[in-house]
C-alpha cells in the first residue's frame, strides 16, 4: 500500500492535467515528468523561459532577536555578511563536519530570515541550534515556490510585476506584486540561466502559474530540471553529496566562511581540509544516452557516476561523478555499468556557460 504524502502542492491538479503522476519528493507530490517531451522543456529554459514547481522544498521562517545567531550556528556562512534583501547558498553540517544538507538563507529584515532546503536534516538541526534561544521557527507549507528560469524570464516578470526587477542583483530578493498578487521574488534558481523564484501563498499561486503559462512560459518537469542542473554543474543532495562527504570534497568549500565564529561541525570540517577521499567532477561519456556505473583507471575502481543525463543540446552524455583525488581533468576512465562498458573523460564544471555569464548577467 502506498503511504499518503504528508505535504501537498496547490498546483497538484495542474501537474496532473499535464500528465504528471505526482511522484514523491521530500514528502510532496512532484512533477517528475509530464506528457510533454523533456527535451522541449529543456529548450524552453535555454531559449525562452520555463517554470518549475519547487514547492517541495521546505520553506522555514526563523524569527526573533536570536535568529541570526541560530543560523550562524546551523550553517557555514557568516550571517553578518548577509544584509536585508540578500541571500546566500550554504552548507548545513553534521557534528562530524559532513554535509547534512544544502540550503539558501534569505535575510528578510526585521529579525526575520527564511531558510529553504531539500531532503536533508536541516529542520532537526535547526531546532537543536535554537535550543535556549529567543527565536520562533515555522515551517510554512502554505508558501509555494515557482521557479521561472530562462533568458526571457526578466522581461516576462517585468511586464507583470509592480517593480522593475532589472536592477535586482544575483542572490537578492524583494517583496512585490505579480499579476496583482503579493509575493516575494528572489533572483535565484537551479538552471544555469538568469532566473527568479516566486514565493507566493497557496491562495494565489495557481493564478500566478496560469498567468505565466498564458504568456507562453513552458511548465517543466523535474526530468528537465535534472538536465539543466547537470549541465550547470549543480549538485542534488542525496545523489552528488551525502552525510559521508565534506564540503571540501564536493566542491562546496566556497560556502564556508572560515573566519567566522563557532558553528556545528567546524572543528571537524577544518581538520578534514586537504584530506578528502573523493573529488566531485564532471564526465563526458562515450555513449548515446545517460550512463550510470562505476569508474575504473588501469583496472582499479576509482569512482562512481552519481547524476547522469543525455544533453540533446550539447549532443553529449554528461554526468556528475565522484572520483579518487589526484586524477586530473582530461583523464580517460573506463565506465562499467549494467549492459555498459565504455569510456569517459574527466571534464571541468560547469559543462554549460563555464563563465556563468548567464546567471550573473547585469
Amino acid at each position: 500500500m502506498t503511504e499518503p504524502l504528508s505535504r501537498a502542492s496547490a498546483l497538484a491538479s495542474r501537474h496532473a492535467a499535464l500528465g504528471s503522476g505526482l511522484e514523491d519528493w521530500n514528502g510532496m507530490g512532484t512533477a517528475w515528468s509530464y506528457s510533454t517531451d523533456p527535451r522541449d522543456e529543456h529548450d524552453a529554459v535555454r531559449e525562452a523561459a520555463g517554470m518549475f514547481d519547487m514547492s517541495p522544498l521546505k520553506k522555514v521562517f526563523v524569527r526573533g532577536p536570536d535568529a541570526a545567531a541560530v543560523l550562524d550556528h546551523l550553517t557555514t556562512r557568516d550571517m553578518g555578511r548577509i544584509g536585508p534583501g540578500q541571500a546566500a547558498y550554504l552548507s548545513v553540517l553534521t557534528d562530524a563536519g559532513t554535509m547534512a544538507d544544502d540550503a539558501i538563507v534569505s535575510n528578510n529584515g526585521g529579525d526575520e530570515w527564511m531558510i529553504v532546503h531539500g531532503s536533508g536534516d536541516t529542520m532537526a538541526l535547526l531546532l537543536a541550534s535554537a535550543t535556549g534561544r529567543n527565536v520562533d521557527i515555522e515551517l510554512d507549507d502554505d508558501l509555494h515556490d515557482i521557479s521561472l528560469q530562462g533568458p526571457k524570464a526578466l522581461d516576462i516578470l517585468n511586464a507583470a510585476a509592480s517593480a522593475d526587477l532589472s536592477g535586482l542583483p544575483y542572490f537578492h530578493h524583494a517583496p512585490a506584486t505579480l499579476f496583482g498578487h503579493p509575493c516575494r521574488i528572489s533572483r535565484t534558481g537551479y538552471s544555469g540561466e538568469r532566473g527568479y523564484e516566486i514565493f507566493a501563498n497557496a491562495s494565489v499561486v495557481g493564478d500566478i502559474w496560469d498567468q505565466l503559462a498564458g504568456t507562453g512560459v513552458v511548465p517543466c518537469s523535474f526530468t528537465a530540471l535534472d538536465k539543466v542542473r547537470i549541465e550547470a554543474g549543480l549538485l542534488f543532495y542525496g545523489y552528488d553529496m551525502t552525510d559521508t562527504h565534506t564540503p571540501w570534497e564536493v566542491g562546496l568549500g566556497f560556502t564556508v566562511s572560515r573566519n567566522k565564529g563557532e558553528f556545528r561541525g567546524k572543528a571537524a570540517l577544518m581538520a578534514a581540509r586537504d584530506k578528502g577521499h573523493i573529488r566531485n567532477v564532471g564526465l563526458v561519456v562515450d555513449h548515446d544516452d545517460a550512463a550510470a556505473g562505476a569508474l575504473f583507471l588501469d583496472g582499479q575502481e576509482v569512482g562512481v557516476i552519481n547524476s547522469p543525463c543525455w544533453s540533446h543540446r550539447m549532443k553529449k552524455s554528461l554526468a556528475l561523478a565522484h572520483i579518487r583525488p589526484g586524477i586530473a581533468d582530461g583523464t580517460a576512465l573506463e565506465v562499467r555499468g549494467e549492459g555498459l562498458d565504455t569510456t569517459a573523460r574527466v571534464a571541468p564544471l560547469p559543462f554549460y556557460d563555464p563563465e556563468k555569464s548567464n546567471t550573473h548577467a547585469k
